[in-house]
């Protein structure tokens, strides 16, 4: 695969996985979101997603190994098994019915939802635990179907942590669970014995590495409201990625 990138298409390449994981240095997720779009320009978009989701956990591993003993573990047993069943009737959703309205009725929630948050509300919101069962769900069936659901966790666990750093490393906790069951699935299947994968994740690291490095930098310098204002931002393309896909993919 790398063969077949001019230089200047690796470089440009490799500085969107640096501002991809950049974002996910400050706020735990959005690393595909930023990256998929530019990444399918240069190259075939059956290969991006196996590519991010190792270097996805590559980076989830670093951050849990740093700082892991920060993460919320209470609410990290609470999503978890959500997240499984979650995955388990995405899985079922894809095989048996075609799973378009859920992406259109997901992107308009989440694009009200982010604008709510960002332009009228001015309180922080407690959510009570028993939420953990929609937005757990919810974000293990869009993981399966479109490997994109961090953001539904993001907005849960902006409702149950008010420290930035914990909130931070939790939700990289999350994704790092969620990401090893797609790499294991990818493994099974073999994905990984092309080698040139595995060349273009070592090429991805070290532009990852300074990423998530200057992320965390930027995340400690700045003011929890501010955070929250860029973790709503991030949510919003979020969702306006999910209705881009619906009217351009359905």
């Amino acid at each position: 695969m790398l063969h077949l990138l001019a230089w200047p298409d690796l470089f440009i390449c490799i500085f969107v996985v640096f501002f991809a994981y950049l974002v996910f240095g400050m706020a735990g997720f959005g690393s595909a979101l930023i990256a998929s779009p530019v990444l399918a320009f240069y190259i075939p978009v059956a290969k991006i997603v196996p590519v991010l989701a190792l270097v996805d956990l590559t980076a989830a591993v670093i951050n849990i190994t740093r700082e892991g003993k920060k993460s919320e573990f209470s609410e990290i047993k609470l999503i978890i098994p959500l997240m499984v069943v979650g995955s388990l009737i995405g899985a079922a959703i894809l095989l048996m019915a075609r799973p378009d309205v859920l992406v259109l009725v997901l992107g308009v929630f989440v694009v009200f939802y982010s604008l709510y948050s960002l332009f009228f509300s001015k309180t922080y919101r407690q959510f009570p635990a028993k939420a953990a069962i929609p937005f757990g769900l919810s974000g293990g069936i869009f993981s399966a179907l479109f490997g994109s659901g961090g953001f539904l966790y993001a907005i849960y666990l902006t409702g149950r942590i008010s420290d930035k750093q914990i909130f931070r490393i939790t939700q990289t906790t999350l994704i790092g669970f969620s990401t090893l069951t797609r790499v294991i699935i990818f493994v099974v299947m073999g994905i990984y014995l092309d080698t040139s994968f595995l060349l273009l994740i070592l090429v991805f690291i070290p532009a990852m590495l300074l990423g998530i490095y200057f992320g965390r930098q930027v995340t400690l310098k700045i003011s929890r409201e501010t955070f929250l204002k860029f973790i709503n931002v991030i949510v919003l393309a979020s969702g306006l990625m999910l209705i881009y896909r619906y009217i351009f993919t359905f």
